[in-house]
């Protein structure tokens, strides 16, 4: 099985593009929504502990904690030193289960891969990507989304071009979702010629 990691800096279509991966049959392990579902269950009593005040209702409440982020943000390492270790066993289950289903691709959508050092946890790295007038446009264009918050988000992300350079692939979202489309399964179609290879020559 052959482990893919997508990444992408806010904005780039990362999300639009694991669905296509979806699209393709290939199964996603989608990071933020696990997150979402940590700060709902096993995330919430470590958290309270470490930023008193952020939960309400037995789960995190995202604004409250961002706020207190905000205001300080050495806080994000003491975030992430709770978070990713629950995040990557959950990481580590859906592999196990998608050998056990004999997958011949499973993608591990990791937004800070390269920030949080997971390359070593892939097989090889898709970066997704587009110009930053259309990346600007999409984040702005988000709901409670400041000019702020984005340049605070862009801050702590590995910039665009140094992705880029590390990537395996980089599928290009500022053409629309059927070129990206095309991209996804020209991703596939190369990896899957390459394992068929290695097999020929075993």
């Amino acid at each position: 099985m052959i482990t893919i990691g997508l990444t992408g800096s806010i904005g780039m279509g990362k999300s639009t593009t694991a669905q296509l991966f979806v699209d393709e049959g290939v199964a996603v392990f989608d990071s933020d929504s696990v997150v979402h579902d940590l700060y709902r269950h096993e995330a919430v009593p470590l958290v309270e502990a470490a930023f008193p005040g952020t939960t309400e209702n037995g789960e995190i409440n995202r604004q409250k904690l961002g706020e207190q982020l905000r205001q300080n943000p050495a806080n994000f390492a003491m975030l992430e030193k709770i978070v990713h270790p629950l995040v990557r066993k959950k990481q580590e289950d859906f592999l196990l289960a998608q050998r056990a289903a004999e997958a011949d691709f499973a993608v591990l959508d990791i937004p800070l891969l390269f920030e949080t050092g997971s390359e070593d946890r892939v097989d090889v790295i898709a970066v997704v990507s587009c110009p930053p007038d259309i990346q600007r446009r999409r984040v702005l264009a988000r709901e409670g989304m400041t000019a702020e918050k984005f340049d605070m988000i862009l801050a702590r992300q590995m910039p665009d071009g140094e992705k880029r350079k590390r990537a395996d692939f980089i599928i290009e979202t500022g053409f629309g979702i059927a070129d990206a489309r095309e991209q996804v399964k020209a991703v596939l179609h190369t990896l899957a010629a390459g394992q068929e290879g290695k097999t020929n020559d075993a």
